[in-house]
């Protein structure tokens, strides 16, 4: 294939420029004003571009968020590559990529709302086909780096063989980390005086799970001290943290009048 000539070049490193600058502009909206609020009109304005100019990068709004949860997407491959290459039992790097998720969360609190908001049929269905190409490709490094785990696990011994696939074992950790984040950004469904830190909470679950599935080594859930040790040595060896620097800030409990 021919080199692109250097001003072909300059033109697609301008509008790439241009398109971060949308996408950075819709961003801080939905951060400001929340994610009902993003307009078009407002994001091209803000940018000081003409609003023909943004519809030329995105078709749609649904265009435009997708493409937002997409860019997020390729944000998370850093730090779930750090979990699931670190040097550690294939069990407890499953662990260390439900930590990545967490930080994800504590620091970008919109992203999982925007994602959850993506991934409803108002907006993936009516975003056009090659934005739906586009987000789902940036969720397979994602993908492939969880499967990978697990492949290595059964090829280590440390997981035994079984009916359901690589990719069907680990919807079971993803539901439930999925389905916890979901509880808790909606104000007032999980009380913390009943569950405590609903995230301890989820890696106490997990750690159910992975018993259930004789992922080794096993861990005793019920004994508090071994899973914050082990929570705490995974939270520092793999992100040179501590657990109150990962997990996420929980949204104001309702009032009760």
């Amino acid at each position: 294939m021919s080199p692109l000539s250097p001003a072909i070049a300059r033109r697609q490193r301008e509008i790439m420029a241009r398109e971060r600058v949308l996408l950075d502009t819709a961003q801080a909206q939905i951060q400001r004003d929340g994610l009902l609020s993003l307009q078009m009109a407002r994001v091209a304005e803000e940018c000081g571009y003409a609003i023909g100019t943004l519809y030329k990068h995105f078709a749609s709004k649904e265009d435009l968020l997708v493409a937002l949860a997409t860019r997020n997407s390729f944000d998370r491959v850093e730090l779930f590559e750090r979990a699931a290459k670190w040097n550690g039992p294939t069990r407890e790097r499953m662990l260390a990529v439900v930590l990545a998720d967490m930080l994800i969360i504590r620091e970008q609190p919109e992203h999982f709302r925007l994602a959850q908001f993506v991934w409803t049929d108002v907006v993936w269905g009516a975003a056009s086909v090659e934005s739906r190409r586009r987000a789902l490709a940036a969720c397979e490094p994602l993908a492939s780096l969880i499967d990978g785990i697990v492949a290595e696990g059964r090829a280590r011994g440390e997981l035994p063989a079984s009916a359901l696939p690589d990719g069907a074992l680990t919807m079971g950790p993803w539901m439930m980390t999925v389905g916890m984040h979901a509880l808790v950004q909606q104000q007032g469904l999980v009380d913390t005086a009943v569950t405590g830190d609903p995230y301890r909470l989820l890696i106490r679950q997990l750690q159910y799970l992975f018993n259930g599935y004789s992922w080794q080594p096993l861990i005793d859930a019920e004994d508090d001290a071994a899973l914050d040790a082990l929570i705490a040595r995974v939270s520092r060896d793999v992100f040179d943290t501590d657990w109150s620097s990962i997990t996420p800030d929980l949204p104001p409990s309702l009032p009760l009048s």
